[in-house]
């Protein structure tokens, strides 16, 4: 089964915009949950225009299902995650005024850097994704820097989806091959929708994990949050 991580960072968006504290961020999470989602993810950055890092002790205490914090490991983030402990940290090798992630990491020239941040996170029992690109040489990079999982990318796949779908996925599937014969776990995220989603989960072998925001809170608006949750979890094959 593929499980679904819901991204909550544009509800901290919108309930930054008015500087009060609506919509409830920590209700949004526990209700997604109520809804069938397998996880929460948050994604804070250095200006904390979404998630705030005082979000995180917060939601830490009261999400059941799977948390799983997202960045780029500076020291303050990885404070942040050490301290809190979440069942998975996603790495992304994002800038700190990037508007939002939308590249993998070179693995091969972050060898060092990687190897040395994973191990200090996996030593406080926390599992480890890194942010990646459908090539081979950066899943085998992962594996060497000693990687529990991969994210895929997948903004290139949504976008090459609307013309040509098997040529658009083939690069995922290939690289999810490489990732099951490593012993890699496959997670994937950015721009999945309720359009290209099943035909991505059913040509990406051994797909553990999707985590979407955007484009399921932008649903949400039209079909309300439980059942476009429900919607997604279709997609995924894990709801009537």
């Amino acid at each position: 089964m593929t499980n679904l991580s819901v991204n909550i960072n544009k509800i901290a968006l919108l309930r930054n915009s008015r500087g009060s504290n609506s919509p409830n961020l920590i209700q949004v999470a526990q209700d997604c949950e109520t809804f069938g989602a397998q996880g929460i993810t948050v994604h804070p950055r250095p200006d904390q225009r979404h998630i705030r890092y005082d979000d995180v002790p917060a939601l830490k205490a009261l999400v059941k299902t799977e948390f799983n914090i997202e960045g780029y490991p500076d020291r303050a983030l990885l404070d942040l995650v050490i301290a809190n402990r979440p069942h998975q940290c996603t790495l992304v090798p994002d800038s700190p005024d990037q508007l939002t992630s939308d590249n993998g990491w070179d693995t091969l020239k972050n060898k060092s850097f990687l190897t040395e941040t994973i191990q200090e996170l996996q030593q406080h029992g926390i599992r480890v994704s890194l942010f990646v690109n459908p090539v081979p040489k950066m899943i085998e990079g992962a594996k060497a820097v000693g990687a529990d999982r991969i994210e895929f990318y997948t903004g290139p796949f949504a976008h090459d989806f609307e013309v040509n779908p098997a040529e658009a996925v083939l690069a995922y599937t290939e690289s999810a091959i490489i990732a099951n014969r490593l012993g890699l776990g496959i997670n994937a995220g950015h721009d999945l929708n309720l359009r290209n989603l099943r035909f991505f989960k059913e040509n990406c072998p051994g797909l553990l994990e999707v985590s979407i925001g955007h484009a399921l809170i932008a649903d949400a608006l039209y079909y309300g949050l439980s059942n476009t949750i429900r919607m997604y979890l279709r997609q995924l094959g894990s709801a009537n």
